[in-house]
Formats: structure tokens, sequence, C-alpha cells
């Protein structure tokens, strides 16, 4: 009857077996709070795109409302390069 508690392989058994509960019990926990961690990243990830993505817009629609207003300037022709005077090509050694 009381035979099992004193085995030695029982009580190996038994302290191995609430080892393994309570390392799977951390690691439960541990997972949990990383889930919430990561949950709270997306969600501020999301949140800061969002207002990116309007501000991008809102200066896209302003840009727009400038060019239309402004009007349109003469362009000016792109200057010509001058011609560079071709420098005198010695001979190797002088």
């Amino acid at each position: 009857m009381s035979d099992t508690n004193k085995d030695p392989r029982s009580n190996a058994r038994r302290k191995a077996q609430n080892h393994f509960t309570s390392t799977e019990q951390r690691d439960a926990l541990i997972r949990k709070e990383l889930e919430s961690s990561r949950a709270q990243t997306a969600a501020k990830t999301a949140r800061l795109r969002a207002l990116r993505l309007a501000k991008e817009a809102a200066e896209a629609e302003e840009a727009a409302q400038t060019a239309a207003a402004t009007p349109d300037s003469p362009k000016r022709e792109s200057r010509k390069p001058k011609p560079r005077a071709l420098k005198a090509k010695r001979a190797p050694g002088y």
C-alpha cells in the first residue's frame, strides 16, 4: 500500500511529472504574454500605417491643388554644354 510511495522509481517519476507540469504552465504563460505583445505591436503598426497613409493622401491632394492653382510658367530651354578644349596628349614617359 504505502510501498508505492517509498519506491524510488515512483518518487522519481512523480518529481519529473511535477517538474514537467510546472514547465508546461510556465511555457503557456510565456506564450500568452508573447501573443499579447505581438497583438499590441500589430495594433500599433496598423494605427501608424493608417496615419501615414492619411498624411500622404493629404499631401498628394495639397500638391494637386497647388499644381492646379499655379499657372504654367514658360519652360526655359536647357543650356547646351560648352565644348571643351581637347588637351594635347603626351607620349608616355614625358
